[in-house]
């Protein structure tokens, strides 16, 4: 099964997560089908702490992946930020 979820990046104590498309058997860091976006808890000032391509999620979605739980609420938060903006 294919699954979207974030992968660790970034140094100690300054995380910096990718959210991708991968198998669901794989580990965590290791390869990935396609980068969706990004997830920046630590984002200060005019950082960017969320970007997704909505189009490539939502075709992923479509094929039938499964997203896990902190990706459901990041594209939850994703959708409400873009709401906003228009």
């Amino acid at each position: 099964m294919v699954t979207i979820r974030l992968a660790r990046g970034g140094a100690k104590k300054a995380p910096f997560y990718k959210i991708v498309v991968t198998d669901s058997c794989s580990r965590r860091d290791s390869g990935y089908i396609e980068r969706l976006g990004y997830f920046n808890p630590v984002a200060r000032g005019q950082e960017v702490r969320l970007h997704m391509d909505s189009e490539r999620m939502e075709h992923w979605l479509s094929k039938g992946a499964q997203t896990s739980e902190r990706v459901a609420k990041l594209l939850k938060e994703f959708q409400k930020q873009n709401q906003a903006a228009a």
